[in-house]
């Protein structure tokens, strides 16, 4: 099973940090395109079962009908609890519960840049005998872009980690480790959290949504100092989609570089009923 947790993307509630120089519009197209192509990923993923534990009306979004076409088939989840941990934690519980039996792998919606391919790499090493417990994606600034686990109910783990802090992802591996969980670690992203990473995940997946809306948006502004110009929005290589890591029965001292909690920024969340998107769009 693949979980996505989005918030909806409307104009003021999402990708604030992207303002400025990005105006509260634009950082919501910017967050619709991430979202889209999220969701095209998970979609080409093979026999997955795609989930979203969404916040916010989805019907007042920044392209609201893409987004609705896109979810045609999805399982939705409205996200429930007061912070992230929480909210985290039942939109892991509530999954599992939807689809009993399965593992779960959980991403947000600020790394665009993820493949099909890695995903399914990622979910693949939650089945066997000697798959590990969990599954952590560490993030470049000290969060995480991934969260899988064998038991979904082991989301528990996450109540009272400190979330959107440089210390979120070695905090989040400490608490899955002291619940007696072996962790295994998955590649290293960078995920969007300014506009300095957002210029940055977009040379990486160049001709994605995701870097046409934030090429458009940045071609109307001034030169910011400290970033780099439209023009050197040009691809760049981007990492092995290669899934290393060995388990993790302790966790490191020192704490990863930089950074926020990639499942999404704190929001309002929506009430706890459960739909089925079915196809034609949402209901």
């Amino acid at each position: 099973m693949l979980l996505v947790l989005a918030k909806a993307p409307v104009p003021g509630r999402v990708k604030t940090r992207l303002c400025p120089p990005a105006d509260p519009a634009g950082a919501a197209e910017v967050a619709a395109a991430a979202l889209l192509d999220t969701l095209d990923a998970v979609r080409a993923v093979p026999d997955a079962v795609p989930v979203l534990a969404h916040a916010g009306r989805l019907a007042g979004a920044v392209r609201a009908p893409q987004i609705r076409a896109a979810l045609a088939g999805w399982h939705l989840l409205p996200q429930r609890g007061v912070g992230l941990d929480e909210r985290l934690a039942h939109a892991h519980a509530d999954a599992g519960a939807a689809f009993p039996g399965r593992p779960v792998l959980q991403i947000g919606m600020d790394t665009p840049q993820l493949g099909p391919d890695l995903l399914a790499a990622a979910a693949s090493r939650l089945v066997g005998a000697d798959a590990p417990d969990a599954l952590l994606g560490p993030a470049a600034d000290g969060g995480w872009w991934a969260l899988g686990l064998r038991d979904p109910e082991a989301a528990a783990a996450l109540r009272g980690v400190p979330m959107s802090t440089p210390d979120t992802g070695r905090l989040t591996r400490a608490a899955l480790v002291g619940r007696g969980l072996r962790v295994a670690l998955l590649p290293t992203r960078s995920d969007v959290d300014d506009w300095a990473t957002a210029l940055a995940v977009a040379r990486e997946a160049a001709e994605s949504r995701f870097a046409r809306a934030v090429r458009r948006i940045a071609a109307g502004l001034p030169r910011v100092a400290g970033l780099p110009p439209v023009a050197d929005l040009s691809p760049v290589p981007g990492p092995s989609p290669a899934l290393g890591g060995g388990d993790a029965r302790g966790v490191p001292d020192a704490a990863e570089p930089g950074g926020v909690g990639s499942a999404g920024e704190p929001g309002p969340a929506a009430p706890s009923s459960r739909r089925r998107l079915r196809a034609g769009g949402a209901r």
